[in-house]
């Protein structure tokens, strides 16, 4: 009696996660295929007619190709760059006192809530009275100022940049968790063989923290793809929808034009891609390792 007890524990979260989490992604697979509206309990059965205006969309590519090159930059700067400040932090040519000192002040803008970060950067990339265009102004260098969020061609870049100084400090303290369980003597037969810092980190660190590099990829991403606050706070998808993102296109399709199906059809669109590129990437991780 006592083996089985373990499933009273387990049993209320279960429940929880079926009802809650799993539950409503089935739904939304079924209500994909209807044509619905929040204001009425009719539904009409239309197929993959939502798909197919999904893909007959101009759109949804802009929106797609927005998420992909958000999916990049922040897998290169966020993993990238938290993976240096790890192994720069862990190093031993850093006091004790310092490492903790700086450990929180990268950490803490993850802290921050997103749509505050967000109205903070609107009122820094403003034409008139932003921070950035003045700091450009006054060290000489005015002819780059611009509208940053009202110029098409800088619009997602200025969104982009503002969730990357945001997350990376997250990603480090994760990367920092890992190399802490490396074995210290790994490190000291990498000395008795003369390694530098740069071979102890690029033949020791990094292949021992391989699986945390690979979870918090997947987890960049998926943070990716799942984009909505920032752009919905910042430019709302403007101007002329040049940094529309599935999250904003889905959300003006469901609540903005009340097309509820069409909606549901767009979030299983966004649930298929981060779910494939989630196996894709640690496939491709445990593949690396076989070889």
């Amino acid at each position: 009696m006592r083996r089985k007890s373990y499933i009273f524990f387990i049993l209320p979260a279960l429940i929880m996660i079926l009802v809650f989490v799993y539950l409503p992604v089935v739904q939304n697979f079924y209500f994909s295929f209807f044509k619905m509206s929040s204001y009425s309990p009719t539904r009409q059965f239309v197929g993959l007619s939502n798909y197919r205006m999904i893909f007959e969309d101009d759109v949804f590519y802009i929106a797609l190709k927005n998420n992909t090159l958000y999916a990049v930059i922040s897998v290169l700067c966020q993993v990238g760059f938290g993976m240096l400040l790890a192994i720069i932090l862990e190093g031993s040519f850093i006091g004790r006192k310092l490492r903790v000192f700086f450990r929180n002040v990268y950490f803490m803008p993850s802290l921050l809530s997103v749509t505050a970060v967000g109205l903070m950067f609107y009122f820094i990339y403003n034409p008139n009275i932003g921070l950035l265009n003045g700091i450009l102004e006054r060290i000489g260098m005015g002819d780059l100022k611009t509208a940053w969020l009202g110029n098409p061609k800088t619009a997602i870049y200025a969104i982009i940049a503002m969730s990357q100084w945001q997350y990376t400090g997250y990603i480090m303290v994760l990367l920092l968790v890992a190399i802490q369980k490396i074995p210290h003597e790994q490190y000291e037969a990498g000395e008795i063989d003369g390694a530098s810092s740069f071979k102890k980190a690029v033949h020791i660190t990094i292949p021992g923290i391989r699986d945390m590099i690979v979870v918090c990829t997947v987890i960049t991403v998926i943070g990716a793809f799942k984009l909505f606050t920032e752009v919905y706070v910042m430019t709302q998808g403007g101007p002329y929808n040049r940094t529309q993102v599935l999250g904003t296109f889905m959300y003006r399709a469901a609540f903005a034009y009340d097309e509820m199906g069409y909606g549901s059809a767009i979030a299983v669109i966004i649930f298929s891609i981060t779910f494939l590129a989630s196996l894709v990437q640690i496939k491709f991780a445990y593949k690396g390792r076989n070889n």
